[in-house]
């Protein structure tokens, strides 16, 4: 008679996970490490991305090249020449104002001196001893105004010594340019979701640029006409700085008013600096705080708030270079962290991105055409 089998059921197998909490602090020690690395390497992370930004806003050229039949190098070249007429206009019309700047502000050392004159009387009217006077205004001195100039055509000569680096990316980045639509299939065949990130990140970002400039070259125009028929010295290179600092968010037009006011300021007294201001204000404030957010929020789906911190931590890591690209620095993180996991896109409603689903349906009608 045989014994009953009995049957051991077998062990569960034990689940192990990390826990929640550890891997928060995990992912907060590799973001401080790198913020900075980018942080100590931003004399070449800044450039680099800079030459990102650019192949990117011109690769349409080379994309039409190849639908007219064009050799791909054709492409290419068109591409680069374009990009480099733009910098070197851009930058020859700064150094070339920058140079007549550095000639017409010791015109106005008689100026400077009865404001200065002016200030100091206005405060012993207040009360304030001549001590504290001094002191206060100890650090003002007509006579370094040369040394600041120099300073700043320094500054331009370094802004072209990385312009050439700049360069020398773009042309490898246009040689790379001629194979990406190639690279990009193959990607979007194997990792989906990495194509549609990198495809919103290039669509965004291009429609930014596209904007950014269409609306700076509006505002320059404006702000350089009205400068111009107020009589304030330099209206190009106010007009210049205006659309250079479009792409400033939130701030940028407050940096481009204050170098035409403290010169309308000594060039005419505080009747025209107050109209500058104010004019400057009715323009930019109708352009860049009402109908241009609308455009840029449309293409990028980023909120105001994270816009303007994006703005203040770019320009802490990468420079003056990162509050120029803080928005495409912004979306780069955006497509890497957010867009490139389909289980971390809830995050987008929290950082106020009302047309991602608009966007998203233009990146995946542009994969499906390439």
């Amino acid at each position: 008679m045989s014994e009953p089998s009995i049957e051991t059921a077998a062990p569960a197998p034990v689940e192990w996970s990390i826990p929640r909490g550890l891997i928060v602090l995990l992912s907060l020690a590799a973001a401080v490490v790198t913020i900075a690395g980018l942080k100590a390497f931003s004399s070449v992370v800044g450039p680099v991305f800079l030459a990102l930004m650019l192949t990117i806003a011109v690769q349409p050229i080379q994309s039409w090249a190849h639908r007219k039949g064009w050799p791909a190098w054709l492409g290419m070249a068109a591409a680069l020449v374009s990009v480099v007429a733009i910098l070197f206009g851009i930058g020859g019309a700064l150094a070339l104002s920058a140079v007549q700047l550095a000639s017409l502000l010791p015109q106005y050392a008689d100026q400077l001196n009865d404001l200065l004159d002016h200030g100091r009387g206005w405060l012993s009217d207040l009360g304030v001893s001549s001590d504290q006077i001094h002191k206060a205004l100890s650090g003002i001195d007509v006579g370094k105004a040369a040394g600041v100039i120099e300073q700043i055509l320094g500054g331009v000569l370094g802004v072209f010594s990385n312009l050439f680096f700049v360069l020398a990316l773009l042309l490898f980045m246009a040689v790379d340019g001629m194979t990406m639509d190639r690279r990009m299939a193959i990607v979007a065949r194997e990792r989906p979701a990495i194509a549609q990130a990198l495809s919103n990140f290039v669509i965004g970002t291009r429609q930014y640029l596209i904007v950014s400039t269409v609306f700076g070259a509006i505002v320059a125009v404006i702000d350089g006409g009205a400068l111009w028929a107020m009589g304030v010295p330099l209206p190009i290179l106010w007009g210049l700085l205006s659309f250079i600092t479009n792409y400033i968010p939130n701030i940028g037009f407050v940096i481009g008013v204050i170098p035409p006011a403290l010169l309308a300021l000594l060039d005419s007294g505080p009747v025209l600096m107050i109209w500058v201001i104010v004019v400057y204000s009715v323009i930019n404030f109708v352009i860049q705080s009402i109908i241009q957010p609308k455009f840029v929020g449309d293409a990028v789906g980023l909120g105001v708030t994270i816009t303007f911190v994006s703005l203040v931590f770019w320009a802490w890591v990468i420079g003056a270079l990162g509050a120029l690209l803080a928005i495409p620095l912004t979306l780069l993180v955006k497509a890497l962290l957010l867009d490139i996991d389909p289980t971390t896109r809830w995050a987008d409603v929290l950082i106020g991105a009302p047309m991602e689903k608009k966007k998203q349906a233009r990146a995946e009608t542009a994969v499906d055409r390439e």
